[in-house]
C-alpha cells in the first residue's frame, strides 16, 4: 500500500474520549517523555481513525495514543491513560472492528480451504484490504486502511521489515547474518502467493463479485502487493482459543501501535462473553507508560523480519546451525539406523539452535557430532545419546569439538568488523528510517556474534575442547563426513 498522511480533524466528542496525545521521547528511554505544549500541537485532537473507532462502539479504554518523537521520526504508541494494576483490562476492541478471515469470506470452511490449499492467511487478508481500499470512503474499513497506510508496517523502533528495505541495505546492514537468506526466501514466498491471487479470485467469487475491478494480478503489481503484505504482516495478531478462521486478526490499536515485548506475559485474547478482543495488564502502569504485549517465543531474527524490531532482552533468541551427515559417508546407512533407534528424533540432516547465554550449544549436538565423525562401525555403535552421554575417547572428542570450533569460527568471520550499520555511527543518514534500519540490524548482528563467541568459549572450556597446545593442526580441520553451516 502507498502511505498516506493521517487526516486529523477537530474532536467533536467529550473531552474524556479524546485519547490522542503528543510527546517527545528518547529512542533509548521512551518512558522519559515531556508533554508538548498545546499551542505547539495543533493535531492533538483524535485522528479520524480514533473517531471512527469511537463512533462504531469502541468502549472506554485504559489506553490512549501518544505520538513520540524519536530521532526525528514520529511514532504513535499505545500508552496507559490511567493507572493500572496487573489483571486490569486496559484494551477492549469489539469484534465488529476486528478483521478476520471468516468475516472476509463469510464462511469458516471456505477460509480454511483457501488458506490450506492456496494462500496464507496474511495473503488473504492483504488481498481483501487491497480491494477494500479501492472502494475509498464507501468501505467500512476506510479509516482503518488509511491508518495502515500511514503506518506502513513501521515498528516501535522506527524500522520496517527488511522485506521493504533496499536490497543493498539488506546485504550491507545484515552482512553475515542468516537473516539475509531468510529475507530472500520470504520475498520468494510472497511472489509465489502473488501468482496464486487470481486462483483465489475465482474460488471466492461470492466475495469478489462486489468489486467492479480487474483480477488481482492485473489490478495490483507485485511491488504493491509486497508493500501491502508487509503492512498487514506487521499488525496481524495471533488469537488463541478461537477457530482457525479467526486465529489471524487485524486489531485496531493492536501492533504496531501496541509495543511488542519478548518478556511480557500479556496477550491479546478474544473474550466470547463480551465479544471483544482484550488485553489485560501483566504489570502495574502509570499514565503515559507504553503498554506491552507478548509477541510469542520468537527469536529476534523473526521479530525484525515480521515487525521491524529487535528486543535486546529477548530470552528466545537463537542462531540456527545445520548439521548434515552426507549420503556419501561410507557408514551413512549405519549412522542413519543408529539415529532412528537411539537418536531421540534426530535425523541425518538436523537443524540445531544455538541459544543465548553462557552455554549456547544444545546438548544433543555433541552425540550427533560423535556419530557423524565416527570412522568405524564399532565407534558408531558406541555412541550414546541422552542425558549423561559422554565421549568415546579423547582423540575422537577432540576431533568432534575441533570440527565444531572450526565451523563456528568460520561463521563468525562472515560478519564485517566492525559490523555494518553500527549504532552510533559517526555518519548517520538524514533519513530517520534509514538510521532505524541500521540500528536494528546492528543490534541483531551484535547478538548473533555474541552467541557465536559464547559457543566458542563453551567449547574451549570443555575437556578436549582446547586447541592443540603445541600449535599443531586443529583436530577438526578437514574432518570428513560432516557438513556444518
Amino acid at each position: 500500500m502507498v502511505a498516506l498522511e493521517a487526516q486529523l480533524r477537530p474532536c467533536a466528542l467529550p473531552r474524556r474520549q479524546c485519547f490522542r496525545r503528543y510527546r517527545t521521547a528518547s529512542a533509548h528511554n521512551p518512558r522519559r517523555c515531556t508533554p508538548a505544549a498545546a499551542a505547539e500541537s495543533p493535531t492533538s485532537a483524535p485522528s479520524r481513525f480514533v473517531q471512527w473507532l469511537q463512533e462504531n462502539g469502541l468502549p472506554e479504554q485504559g489506553v490512549r495514543l501518544e505520538t513520540l518523537q524519536r530521532d526525528g521520526a514520529s511514532l504513535d504508541t499505545v500508552v496507559a491513560s490511567r493507572s493500572a494494576l496487573p489483571g486490569d483490562v486496559v484494551l477492549r476492541v469489539p469484534d465488529r472492528l476486528v478483521v478476520t478471515l471468516d468475516r472476509i469470506f463469510h464462511s469458516a470452511s471456505l477460509a480454511e480451504l483457501l488458506t490450506t490449499s492456496k494462500l496464507s492467511e496474511l495473503a488473504c487478508l492483504t488481498l481483501y484490504l487491497a480491494y477494500e481500499k479501492k472502494r475509498g470512503t464507501a468501505s467500512f474499513w476506510h479509516p482503518f486502511i488509511k491508518e495502515l497506510d500511514r503506518l506502513r508496517g513501521k515498528g516501535q523502533q522506527g524500522a520496517r521489515s527488511p522485506i521493504l528495505w533496499e536490497p543493498w541495505q539488506v546485504e550491507q546492514y545484515l552482512a553475515g547474518s542468516p537473516l539475509v537468506a531468510q529475507v530472500n526466501e520470504r520475498m520468494k514466498g510472497i511472489d509465489r502467493e502473488y501468482a496464486e491471487l487470481d486462483t483465489v479470485w475465482f474460488m471466492a467469487g461470492s466475495l469478489f463479485n462486489q468489486y467492479p475491478y480487474d483480477i488481482p494480478t492485473e489490478q495490483f503489481t507485485p511491488e504493491v502487493f509486497r508493500q501491502a503484505f508487509a503492512a498487514v504482516q506487521s499488525c496481524v495478531v495471533h488469537l488463541q482459543g478461537v477457530p482457525l478462521s479467526q486465529r489471524f486478526a487485524l486489531v485496531p490499536l493492536g501492533p504496531p501501535l501496541l509495543t511488542y515485548s519478548s518478556t511480557a506475559s500479556a496477550m491479546l485474547r478474544y473474550d466470547p462473553t463480551s465479544r471483544e478482543v482484550q488485553l489485560a495488564a501483566d504489570r502495574a502502569y502509570r499514565p503515559g507508560e507504553p503498554v506491552l504485549a507478548w509477541c510469542g517465543p520468537q527469536p529476534n531474527s523473526r521479530l525484525l523480519l515480521n515487525y521491524g524490531i529487535v528486543d535486546e532482552a529477548n530470552p528466545y533468541d537463537r542462531l540456527p546451525l545445520e548439521a548434515i551427515i552426507p549420503a556419501s559417508d561410507p557408514l551413512y546407512s549405519l549412522k542413519r539406523g543408529r539415529l532412528a533407534e537411539q537418536g531421540g528424533g534426530l535425523a541425518t540432516q538436523q537443524l540445531f539452535q544455538l541459544s543465548r547465554g553462557a552455554t549456547p550449544l544444545p546438548a544433543p549436538l555433541f552425540p550427533f557430532l560423535r556419530l557423524a565423525l565416527a570412522r568405524t562401525p564399532r565407534d558408531v555403535w558406541a555412541v550414546e545419546f541422552g542425558p549423561g552421554a559422554g565421549p568415546l575417547d579423547g582423540g575422537s572428542e577432540a576431533r568432534a569439538l575441533g570440527t565444531l570450533r572450526t565451523r563456528l569460527a568460520a561463521r563468525l568471520a562472515r560478519y564485517p568488523a566492525p559490523a555494518a550499520g553500527v549504532e552510533g555511527d559517526a555518519t548517520p543518514d538524514r533519513d530517520p528510517e534509514t538510521n532505524a534500519r541500521r540500528a536494528a540490524a546492528a543490534r541483531l548482528v551484535g547478538i548473533e556474534q555474541q552467541i557465536l563467541r559464547a559457543a566458542l568459549a563453551q567449547i574451549e572450556a570443555l575437556p578436549f575442547g582446547q586447541r592443540d597446545a603445541q600449535g599443531g593442526e586443529d583436530p577438526g580441520a578437514g574432518a570428513p563426513a560432516l557438513i556444518l553451516d
